[in-house]
């Protein structure tokens, strides 16, 4: 069985990437650390790098992700800033600037770098759209769950237990990465 590391802590990417690998014979772990994220303008080129310097600091194979909420109207902010614009505007902030605003169009972009000492990383990107609320509302998730609403909901992401949360979620980038190991793999 190949073994593959996620790094990261949270369980529901974790969950994801098991659900979408063991089936094929992929044994999926994690390591919670600290990777540097580089300054870019896509989540891509963040995952990109966080996944080259983990693989060669661990010497094994490893995911990394990077997301970030895309906000149409305030042309695509926060994006890469995603952490940055949770931890000093948070939802209140984000939902003052899009005050007045109709067109509340949102997306989630997820990019999964896979990697393997020695070679370049590889990325598989997810999208999973919606909009922004006119107000804060449920009592599950964090952060953007309050504000965020899928796509054919009438209600934020926050008003969901964490199993439904999660399946609103595209798997489209696992399902993906999947596919590429089980063709590298042959």
């Amino acid at each position: 069985m190949k073994k593959v590391t996620y790094v990261t802590g949270n369980w529901a990417k974790i969950a994801s990437a098991r659900h979408a690998l063991e089936p094929l014979g992929f044994e999926v772990d994690n390591v919670k650390m600290e990777t540097p994220e580089i300054q870019a303008d896509d989540v891509s080129d963040v995952a990109k790098y966080s996944a080259k310097w983990a693989a060669e600091e661990l010497k094994r194979p490893v995911l990394k992700n990077d997301s970030g909420l895309y906000v149409n109207a305030l042309k695509g902010f926060p994006g890469v800033y995603t952490h940055y614009a949770q931890d000093t505007i948070g939802e209140d902030g984000l939902l003052t600037l899009m005050k007045g605003i109709e067109d509340r169009s949102a997306y989630f972009k997820e990019a999964i770098a896979y990697c393997e000492p020695g070679k370049d990383p590889i990325v598989f990107e997810g999208f999973t759209k919606g909009s922004i609320a006119l107000e804060k509302s449920g009592t599950y998730g964090w952060s953007w769950d309050f504000v965020f609403i899928p796509e054919g909901e009438k209600q934020t992401l926050g008003c969901f237990e964490d199993e439904k949360r999660w399946e609103f979620w595209s798997q489209d980038t696992y399902k993906e990465l999947a596919e590429y190991l089980e063709s590298i793999n042959k």
